[in-house]
C-alpha cells in the first residue's frame, strides 16, 4: 500500500490507511514536505494508519495567518486538522522543526498522544517574536530570496546526507524536496524555528517521548537531541537512539533504524 494524496480543510496531506493498528501523525521539517516520508512506509507496519501532512505553507496547505508565527500555533493548525479527520489519540512522530510542532501540541493537548517521537529535533533559538532573527533563520529567508528554491536546495540538501558523495540517491530526493518550498510558508517556519524553544515544551511534556538523532547530523547534533531527552521528566522520559552512519535526513538515509524505534514504542503505548 502506498500513500494516496488528501485535503482537509486547508490542510494537503498523505495517508495509507491501515487495518486496525494505530495511527502515526508525521511532521516534517523547515526543509522538507510529507513526501519525504515515502522511503519510510515500506518499513512500518502494515496495520498502520499513516498521515504525513504538508505543514500551513507548503506544498498545497495554505500558510499561516502571521507573519511570523509561533510553535503553538502551528499545533493548534494541527490540532484543528486532526480533529477534522476524527483522530482522538495517534502516535506523533516530528523531524527537526517539526520537533517543535510535535512537543508544543504534546503538551497543551497530552491526552491526543499516545507516544511521541522527536527525531533530529531542532531546539528552537529562542527568539522573542518581533526582535531581530537569529542569524541561522535570517540566512535562510536570504538564501532562499537570492537564490531560488532550486539552487537554495542544492547548496543546502548536501549537509542533510551523511557522505553524500556515496549518497547521491538519498541527496537527489533532499534536493528535490528542498526545492518545493515557497513563500509565504518557507519564511514562517524560519521565524518560528527563531523563535522556537523546544527545552521548554519538553519539561512540560507528560506523555511518553523518545527521541532520535543520526549520529552523524551536522545540523541538529547529537548534543542538541541528548540535551532534548535529558529535558524530559520521568516517567515520560523514554529511550535516547544515535542511529550510525546517518546525517539528518534520517528517516530517508535510515528508514528501518526510524522504523524500528517507531515500532518498539507501539508495545508501550497506552
Amino acid at each position: 500500500m502506498t500513500f494516496k494524496e488528501h485535503i482537509s480543510g486547508n490542510i494537503a496531506y498523505l495517508e495509507r490507511l491501515g487495518s486496525g493498528g494505530p495511527t502515526l501523525v508525521m511532521l516534517h521539517g523547515v526543509g522538507s514536505n510529507a513526501a519525504s516520508f515515502v522511503p519510510l512506509l515500506p518499513h512500518l507496519p502494515r496495520d498502520w494508519r499513516v498521515v504525513a501532512w504538508n505543514a500551513p505553507g507548503y506544498c498545497g496547505s495554505a500558510p499561516l495567518d502571521a507573519d511570523w508565527p509561533l510553535a503553538s500555533d502551528y499545533a493548534e493548525a494541527l490540532k484543528a486538522f486532526l480533529d477534522r479527520l476524527e483522530l482522538d489519540r495517534v502516535f506523533l512522530a516530528g523531524h527537526s522543526l517539526g520537533c517543535l510542532m510535535a512537543a508544543s501540541f504534546a503538551s497543551t493537548h497530552r491526552d491526543r498522544v499516545a507516544h511521541l517521537l522527536l527525531s533530529s529535533p531542532a531546539l528552537g533559538h529562542g527568539v522573542p517574536r518581533g526582535a531581530a532573527l537569529s542569524a541561522a533563520a535570517q540566512a535562510r529567508i536570504d538564501d532562499l530570496e537570492a537564490l531560488g528554491a532550486e539552487k537554495f536546495a542544492a547548496l543546502r540538501a548536501p549537509r542533510l546526507v551523511f557522505e553524500p558523495e556515496a549518497n547521491t540517491d538519498i541527496v537527489d530526493r533532499v534536493r528535490h524536496g528542498m526545492a518545493q518550498v515557497s513563500v509565504p510558508g518557507y519564511p514562517q517556519a524560519a521565524r518560528m524555528l527563531a523563535s522556537g524553544r523546544l527545552l521548554d515544551d519538553a519539561e512540560r511534556l507528560q506523555v511518553p517521548t523518545d527521541v532520535i538523532v543520526g549520529a552523524e547530523d551536522v545540523v541538529t547534533p547529537p548534543d542538541s537531541a541528548r540535551r532534548a531527552h535529558a529535558a524530559l521528566r520521568q516517567p515520560w522520559r523514554g529511550a535516547l537512539t544515535l542511529v550510525p552512519g546517518a546525517g539528518h535526513a534520517l528517516y530517508q538515509q535510515s528508514p528501518a533504524a526510524f522504523a524500528a524505534a517507531l515500532d518498539a514504542f507501539a508495545e508501550t503505548a497506552g
